[in-house]
């Protein structure tokens, strides 16, 4: 009898813990984080994107530095996705969970080696810099908000 109580206290404590975790993981982002993180992203790119265009650059430098943000962008949204479906325990392979960062790397370290060796000031080496991660980092937060609406979205769906 005392061992049916404990199993049955144990059970009833992994379900709250459970529903805790649900309802704190639950919550829609909201409304001013959403637009802050867009404004994030905006910002950055456009940053970046205005000061190619305006830069004293050959062409070809400023493509390889477009191109470096192209693959930086798409490198750390898919890496948020493989993260983000490993927690959700979704099945994502290892050689795509890898390539996924061994590109969010490169192309953060190519962005470093193409700065170090640029003929630029020191003020806009750190602007490009600057404006890169910015980009990144808001490019992470707008997937992780667009994978929360949608994820709380269908689960009401499925609740309703």
């Amino acid at each position: 009898m005392n061992y049916q109580t404990n199993v049955s206290s144990n059970e009833e404590t992994k379900k709250q813990k459970k529903s805790t975790f649900k309802n704190e993981n639950d919550q829609k982002p909201t409304a001013a984080y959403i637009g802050a993180t867009w404004g994030i992203v905006i910002i950055g790119l456009l940053s970046y994107c205005i000061g190619l265009w305006n830069a004293s650059m050959e062409l070809n430098e400023k493509g390889y530095y477009f191109a470096i943000l192209l693959m930086g962008i798409y490198a750390v949204i898919s890496l948020q996705k493989a993260v983000r479906d490993k927690a959700e325990n979704l099945k994502v392979s290892d050689m795509y969970y890898g390539i996924s960062w061994v590109v969010a790397i490169a192309s953060i370290l190519l962005l470093i080696i193409g700065l170090r060796n640029a003929d630029l000031a020191l003020s806009e080496k750190g602007f490009y810099g600057i404006s890169f991660l910015l980009s990144l980092f808001g490019a992470i937060t707008v997937q992780k908000n667009t994978r929360d609406i949608d994820f709380i979205n269908t689960k009401n769906k499925e609740e309703s």
